[in-house]
C-alpha cells in the first residue's frame, strides 16, 4: 500500500500570490480588503498627474533616451558633460519606461505609483507574516497597508520622480526578507537583504545605510541559531552589501574621467567623494562635513532639534501617528521584559496576553528610532520628503500596535488603559495639527476632536461595563479610525489637486515654510508667519538659475520659471554642427531647455551652479573642437562662484544681439 503525500491548496498556489494575499485559512474579507487598499494606494499616486515633476531628473531620463552613455552615468544631458547628484538606479527604472513607450508624463511617473503600490503591498506582508497565523495578523497588516497608503508625504513623493520612491521599495523589500530569514530559518535570504540594500545605496547613497541598523540588530538578536553563526551570516551579508553598493562607484571612478561625465555634487570629479560629502556627512553635518561637505544650505523642513518633525512644516507630513507608535512600542517593550522574565517565573498575565513575536517589533522600532533621529538632527540641507522612508516602520508599528493594544484592552486588568490614552493623544495630536491652518476644512479638526472624545470615552466605558465590553468597544471602532486617520487621510488627497511641486513635494494646505521655501500643494505662498530669512550663504530658491537681471524668463521649468522660447527658438536656428545647444550656468537653466527641445545642454556648475565641472581649458577645447558654439552667462557662475570662466567668455566671444548673456564663441574657437 503507498501512501499518498497531499498539499493543501494554498500551498500549492504561487509564491508571489502566497506572499502578497495570505494562506489559505484568511479571514474572507482579507484579500478583497487588500486589493482594495492597493487600488486605492495606485489612484492617490497616480491619478491625473502632469508635467516634468522634477525637471532636473525629468532631464535626465529623458536624455538618457537618446544616449545609452547618459543612461548608464546618469547625466544630465545626452552629451553626458555632467551627472545629476544621485547615482542612476532610479533614472534607470524611468528611462527604460520611457524608452519603450516614449518621454512623457506618464511613461515617466507611472512606474513610480507602481513602486509606491508594490511598497503598501510589501507592508502588508512583511507585518501579516512576521506575526504568525491567526485573524489578528490580518488586521494589523491591513491597519499598516492603509496607514502606508494615507501617509501624506508619501502620497506626495509617489507623485514626483525623485529617487526615494524606488529607495523605500528596496529598503522594506529587504525588511521584508530579513523578517523572512528569521520566520522561516533561511539565512540564505539575510543575503538577498543586503543585495537590496545594496541596490538602495545606487538609489540615494548614504540614506540607505540608515536600515542597516534595524536588519543588523533584528538577526543578531532574534536569529535561531548560535552567536558564532549569527556574526557569520551578519558578516557575509556585509560582504554582499558592500559589492552590491560599490560596483558602479567602481566602475565609475576607475573609468578615464575625459571619456565620462563630471559627477554632480562632487568636488573632485569622483563618486567617492559625493558619496561620504553631498550625499553623506554633508547631509548630518551641513557645511564642511566631510570631503565634499556642501549641504550646509537652507532646511526646507525646519531648524534641526528633537521637535523638526513636529513643526509646522513637517507635522502634517510624517509625524500624525507618531505618538501611537511611541506608546505601542513602550507596550511592547513591556511584553518583551514580561516574556523573558517568564523564563524563570510562571508566566504573567501580561507575558500571555501580550504575546507577539520580537522581529518585528525590533526591526521597525529601530527602523523608526534610527530615521526620527537622523531627520531630527541633521545639519544640512534636509526636505520633508526625505521622510517617506520612516512611512514604512510607522504603518508596521501602528498595525501591530492596535493590534497589541486591543488584546490588552479585552484580556489584561494592568494594561487595557494604554488603548484609550493612546487613542486620545493620538486625536489630541490630530486636533492641534489641524488646527494650525484654522482656514482649511476648519470643520474637520472639531469632527477629530469629537471623535476622539467619543472613542476614548467608549472604550474606557466598555472595559468597565464588562458583559457589554467587545458590543461597545466594537462600536467605537469607527470613531478610533476619524481619530487617528481623517487628519492624514485629508492631507494625502491634496497632491491630486494641484501640479506636482518636484522641487520640494509636500502634502496638505499650505503653511510657514522653514528657511529656503517649502510648498505646499496649494501654492507656493504658505500662510501662517512670514518665512525666516535665509542662514548667511544659503541660495534662495528664486535665486537659483535668474539671469543676470533676475529675469525668470533665463530660468529652467520646474524650478520656479518658464523656459524662455525666444532663446531656445535662437540656439535651435543657430546651433549649427555643435554637438551642444549651448552651454549655461548651472542645471536650473539647462533642464528647461532640454526637456523643451530634446537637444544636450552644459550644466556648466551642475545642480547649484557651483560644481567646478568647467574649466577654462576644458571650454577652450570644446569651443575649438566645434563641439559647442553658445554659452549663457549670468545665473550664478561655474566652479563655485569662480568667475574666469564668465571672464574668458565676455572677453573672446561676440555678445549676440537682443539675447541678454548669449555668447557666440564659434570666431574664439
Amino acid at each position: 500500500m503507498t501512501a499518498t503525500l497531499t498539499t493543501p491548496a494554498h500551498r500549492r498556489a504561487p509564491l508571489a500570490g502566497r506572499v502578497l494575499l495570505g494562506s489559505g485559512d484568511a479571514p474572507r474579507w482579507s484579500r478583497p480588503a487588500l486589493w482594495g487598499v492597493l487600488a486605492a494606494a495606485f489612484a492617490l499616486y497616480a491619478w491625473a498627474l502632469s508635467g516634468d515633476a522634477n525637471a532636473y531628473y525629468a532631464a535626465a531620463v529623458r536624455s538618457g533616451t537618446t544616449s545609452w552613455k547618459a543612461f548608464f552615468f546618469g547625466a544630465l544631458d545626452a552629451g553626458s558633460f555632467i551627472t545629476v547628484d544621485k547615482p542612476p538606479l532610479a533614472l534607470w527604472v524611468m528611462g527604460l519606461s520611457a524608452r519603450i513607450f516614449g518621454y512623457g508624463t506618464y511613461s515617466m511617473l507611472l512606474p513610480q505609483a507602481v513602486a509606491g503600490a508594490a511598497t503598501v503591498a510589501l507592508v502588508h506582508s512583511a507585518v501579516r507574516r512576521g506575526l504568525g497565523t491567526g485573524r489578528h495578523a490580518h488586521v494589523a497588516a491591513l491597519v499598516a497597508a492603509v496607514v502606508m497608503t494615507l501617509t501624506p508625504i508619501t502620497v506626495a513623493i509617489n507623485r514626483d520622480n525623485n529617487p526615494d520612491t524606488l529607495l523605500v521599495l528596496l529598503l522594506v523589500a529587504a525588511g521584508w526578507c530579513c523578517l523572512e530569514a528569521l520566520r522561516a530559518g533561511r539565512p540564505r535570504l539575510l543575503l538577498l537583504c543586503a543585495l537590496l540594500v545594496g541596490l538602495a545605496f545606487n538609489t540615494k547613497m548614504l540614506q540607505a545605510y540608515l536600515a542597516v541598523p534595524a536588519l543588523a540588530s533584528a538577526y543578531l538578536v532574534c536569529a535561531r541559531t548560535t552567536l558564532a553563526r549569527r556574526l557569520g551570516h551578519l558578516l557575509a551579508a556585509g560582504a554582499v552589501l558592500v559589492a552590491a553598493s560599490a560596483w558602479w562607484m567602481a566602475i565609475v571612478d576607475l573609468w578615464p574621467a575625459d571619456s565620462r561625465p563630471y559627477i554632480g555634487g562632487s568636488t573632485d570629479n569622483s563618486v567617492w567623494d559625493l558619496v561620504i560629502g553631498y550625499n553623506g556627512l554633508g547631509r548630518i553635518f551641513g557645511q564642511g562635513g566631510g570631503s565634499g561637505g556642501f549641504g550646509g544650505g537652507a532646511s526646507f523642513g525646519g531648524a534641526s532639534g528633537a521637535g523638526r518633525l513636529f513643526n509646522d512644516t513637517m507635522a502634517g507630513q510624517i509625524s500624525w501617528l507618531l505618538p501611537f507608535c511611541a506608546l505601542a512600542s513602550a507596550l511592547a517593550a513591556v511584553a518583551a521584559w514580561s516574556r523573558w522574565r517568564a523564563r524563570r517565573e510562571p508566566a504573567t498575565p501580561v507575558s500571555s496576553v501580550l504575546r507577539q513575536p520580537g522581529a518585528p517589533w525590533l526591526l521597525w522600532g529601530v527602523w523608526l528610532a534610527v530615521h526620527f533621529a537622523v531627520f531630527s538632527f541633521s545639519s544640512g540641507t534636509f526636505h520633508p520628503y526625505y521622510t517617506t522612508a520612516m512611512a514604512p516602520a510607522v504603518a508596521a508599528l501602528t498595525g501591530m500596535g492596535a493590534v497589541l493594544m486591543w488584546r490588552a484592552h479585552r484580556h489584561s486588568r494592568a494594561w487595557w488603559w494604554v488603548l484609550p490614552l493612546a487613542v486620545a493623544v493620538t486625536g489630541g495630536w490630530s486636533f492641534t495639527v489641524l488646527r494650525r491652518t484654522p482656514d482649511w476644512v476648519p470643520w474637520l479638526a472639531w469632527a477629530v476632536l469629537a471623535a476622539t472624545v467619543l472613542a476614548s470615552a467608549g472604550l474606557v466605558l466598555a472595559r468597565l461595563g464588562r458583559g457589554t465590553m467587545t458590543r461597545l468597544a466594537v462600536g467605537v471602532l469607527p470613531a478610533v479610525l476619524v481619530a487617528g486617520l481623517a487628519g492624514p487621510a485629508a492631507y494625502a488627497v491634496t497632491p491630486l489637486q494641484s501640479p506636482v511641486n518636484g522641487t520640494n513635494p509636500i502634502a496638505g494646505p499650505a503653511v510657514n515654510s522653514a528657511p529656503g521655501g517649502g510648498f505646499g500643494p496649494g501654492g507656493s505662498g504658505m500662510r501662517g508667519t512670514p518665512p525666516r530669512e535665509a542662514p548667511p550663504g544659503t541660495r534662495q530658491p528664486d535665486q537659483l538659475g535668474q539671469g543676470e537681471a533676475g529675469r525668470p524668463g533665463r530660468m529652467a521649468g520646474g524650478f520656479g520659471g518658464e523656459t524662455d522660447s525666444a532663446l531656445v527658438a535662437y540656439l535651435e536656428a543657430n546651433q549649427g554642427t555643435a554637438e551642444w545647444l549651448a552651454a549655461v550656468a548651472s542645471a536650473q537653466q539647462a533642464s528647461g531647455i532640454i526637456l523643451a527641445t530634446g537637444k544636450p545642454v552644459i550644466a556648466m556648475g551642475g545642480f547649484t551652479g557651483r560644481d567646478p565641472a568647467m574649466t577654462v581649458a576644458r571650454l577652450q577645447s570644446l569651443v575649438a573642437s566645434g563641439r559647442l558654439r553658445h554659452v549663457l552667462t549670468g545665473g550664478g557662475g561655474p566652479g563655485r562662484g569662480d568667475s574666469e570662466v564668465t571672464t574668458w567668455v565676455q572677453r573672446n566671444c561676440a555678445a549676440v544681439t537682443g539675447q541678454d548673456g548669449l555668447y557666440d564663441c564659434s570666431a574664439a574657437g
